[in-house]
């Protein structure tokens, strides 16, 4: 089968029936990403862009089209953030990928690491799990603690954005995961834009990857020669990977339905967004400052469970690595 270009095709996308050779497909694969970010207003004028990077073919992916469609422009600055999970034969080696890949792309680059800044790594608390937290696997302690301090280190870098890797699949997963929970409140954050009461201690996020399917970036990234790391963590669980499988297994039968289906979710949206009501107000946590919705946040709440010292909290300055 050959491209519209008449070369050989390399890659056929079934939902939409053409085939493209590599230079077509990464032309095409681009063009999407910056419909994206125009669609969705993601990048304005005097942005500085934090992109959270792990060295994964996705945060790789969002930092190189980043560096390329914005890396030009004098009024938009793009700095690499990296979270230090610390999982031992795993972020050592995915960190190797991203000072590599920050250095040949000329980003500002920094570390942040969970057992510098929340006193355990992800190996501490999994070796020795704590009374309340047996029922709680590591996908619980991750998220919480890398989307607590991937927030904290932007807004100290002064970010007015944060970039995140996530594509369709993992959107499209999301939102079935919080629809089969019934948690109405977290849909309505979601979207292009997620949607948060104010508060200037949250750093607005997007997701340039968002309209792209997941294996079509492992395919710009291996073609683009990003360089990434493919390791899995060891930890990985939970209801995340069945719900994935089962979208996969759709979209087998029937091309195109992650992308009707995250389509839906976005006309509902506005709708949903409506509807959810008596939604907490924003205030800050009474340990660390940061903001939540509650007294205190839930990052504090599981370091308490895990007996660590939750007192108000430096700024992580001090601890980011260049």
């Amino acid at each position: 089968m050959n491209c519209a270009c008449g070369s050989k095709a390399i890659y056929t996308r079934k939902y939409e029936g053409n085939s493209y050779c590599a230079p077509c497909f990464k032309d095409q694969f681009e063009k999407r990403v910056k419909k994206t970010i125009r669609e969705h207003s993601m990048v304005g004028k005097n942005e500085v862009i934090v992109v959270g990077l792990s060295g994964g073919k996705d945060s790789s992916v969002s930092l190189t089209l980043m560096k390329k469609i914005f890396g030009s422009r004098p009024d938009v600055k793009i700095i690499a953030v990296s979270i230090d999970e610390g999982i031992e034969h795993y972020r050592d080696k995915s960190l190797d990928v991203t000072k590599s890949l920050t250095q040949k792309l000329g980003v500002e680059h920094y570390i942040v690491g969970f057992k510098g800044n929340l006193g355990k790594s992800i190996d501490d608390i999994m070796a020795a799990k704590a009374a309340g937290t047996k029922n709680l696997n590591s996908c619980t302690f991750c998220g919480v603690f890398r989307r607590y301090l991937l927030n904290r280190a932007a807004r100290e870098l002064g970010a007015t954005k944060v970039c995140t890797g996530h594509n369709m699949d993992d959107e499209a997963q999301a939102v079935l995961i919080n629809y089969l929970k019934g948690d109405l409140k977290r849909l309505a954050r979601m979207g292009p834009m997620p949607a948060l009461r104010s508060n200037d201690k949250f750093v607005p996020r997007i997701k340039p990857l968002r309209n792209t399917p997941e294996k079509e970036v492992a395919l710009y990234a291996l073609i683009s020669k990003t360089g990434n790391y493919w390791g899995e963590c060891p930890y990985v669980s939970g209801i995340r990977f069945e719900v994935r499988d089962f979208l996969n297994e759709v979209e087998a039968k029937h091309a195109g339905t992650k992308f009707s289906f995250l389509r839906t979710f976005d006309a509902m949206l506005p709708v949903l967004r409506a509807s959810v009501e008596n939604a907490p107000e924003i205030t800050e946590c009474e340990n660390c400052g940061e903001p939540c919705s509650g007294e205190v946040c839930k990052v504090c709440e599981l370091l308490d469970k895990l007996g660590v010292d939750v007192t108000k909290q430096e700024a992580l300055v001090h601890e980011l690595v260049g």
